[in-house]
C-alpha cells in the first residue's frame, strides 16, 4: 500500500462490523456509525508521527467525527490518560486490543487514516504521517457524500 499518498482505491468499501472498546469495555460498533461522515484513525502511543498528528485530529474533531483507535496491546488505562495529559479533550480513547482494524486495512503502518461518508462508505485512506489542518484537508472531507 501507498505511503504518504491518497488512497481512493477502496472508495465505496464498507464500514467495517469490528467492534472496538474503551478502557472499561464499553463497545463501539463501526458499523453502526452511519448516519454523519467518520474519520477513522488507527494510532499508537509508541508512534512519533501517530503523536505529531493527534492535536491537529483532536481540532479537526469540532467539525467532523474522529475515531481514534489506539493499536497498542495491554495497559488500556494508558490510552485515556496518555490523550487527557497532551490535553486532546475530543478525541476518544478506543481501543483494539487483538490489532482487528489493522488486520482489516492491511497497511501494517500507523497512523492509518480512512475516512467515511454518512453512508458509512470509503471515500479514501491516508497511510502515514500527514498534515490534517489546513484547506486542503477541508477540500478532502468535502468529498463525503451527505446522508
Amino acid at each position: 500500500m501507498p505511503q504518504g499518498q491518497l488512497d481512493a482505491s477502496h472508495k465505496g468499501a464498507p464500514l467495517p462490523d469490528l467492534t472496538v472498546t474503551d478502557a472499561n469495555g464499553l463497545p463501539l460498533r463501526l458499523a453502526a456509525l452511519k448516519g454523519k461522515p467518520v474519520l477513522i484513525n488507527l494510532w499508537a502511543t509508541w508512534c512519533a508521527p501517530c503523536i505529531k498528528e493527534l492535536p491537529q485530529l483532536d481540532v479537526l474533531a469540532a467539525t467532523v467525527r474522529v475515531v481514534t483507535v489506539s493499536q497498542d496491546s495491554g495497559q488500556p488505562e494508558r490510552v485515556a490518560a496518555f490523550l487527557k495529559d497532551r490535553g486532546l479533550a475530543r478525541l476518544e480513547p478506543w481501543l483494539d486490543p487483538k490489532n482487528d482494524l489493522s488486520f482489516h486495512y492491511g497497511t501494517g503502518t500507523l497512523p492509518t487514516t480512512i475516512y467515511y461518508d454518512a453512508h458509512g462508505l470509503e471515500v479514501w485512506r491516508y497511510v502515514g504521517e500527514r498534515d490534517w489542518s489546513g484547506t486542503e484537508t477541508q477540500a478532502l472531507l468535502a468529498q463525503a457524500r451527505p446522508a
